[in-house]
């Protein structure tokens, strides 16, 4: 397998946003992430983004809905724009959960399961995670191993 170009990791995932530029700022204050690039279309619409946490990158956009989807043939939405549904969540390894999960909810974070440790038992690891869910309606699990490889 050939290296990724520089600076990108093997796959980056896509979240789109009703108002993704006030999201990309809320997703650097909430959960500690850094803006690499974003690229404004016509009236500020976020036509791309890419935001860094250490070694690992998303990209955030707007959605595309109706004509705005043509490009692609399928529409790509937030949560708030199909009721809340998620069709995958993010998984994010930090170095302090419950220093992130008390940032996450100072700014706002909904934190649907507190920090707690999941076990898989001694041939495997053991994690302390929470789970939240951003202004939008994202779902975020946040993991910092404490045992295992």
């Amino acid at each position: 397998m050939n290296n990724t170009p520089k600076g990108w990791p093997r796959i980056s995932s896509a979240l789109y946003y009703r108002e993704a530029n006030k999201m990309i700022g809320w997703l650097c204050d909430a959960f500690g992430f850094e803006l690499r690039l974003k690229v404004e279309g016509d009236d500020g619409r976020i036509e791309h983004s890419e935001l860094t946490y250490g070694d690992a990158m998303i990209m955030v956009g707007q959605e595309r809905i109706g004509a705005a989807a043509a490009r692609w043939g399928v529409e790509l939405k937030s949560p708030l724009s199909v009721g809340g549904a998620n069709t995958q969540g993010m998984m994010v390894h930090v170095d302090d959960v419950d220093a992130h999960c008390a940032q996450a909810r100072a700014k706002g974070a909904k934190i649907v399961d507190e920090p707690s440790v999941h076990d898989y038992g001694e041939d495997y690891w053991a994690d302390r995670s929470y789970g939240a869910v951003d202004p939008e309606g994202h779902f975020w699990w946040f993991t910092q191993r404490i045992r295992g490889s």
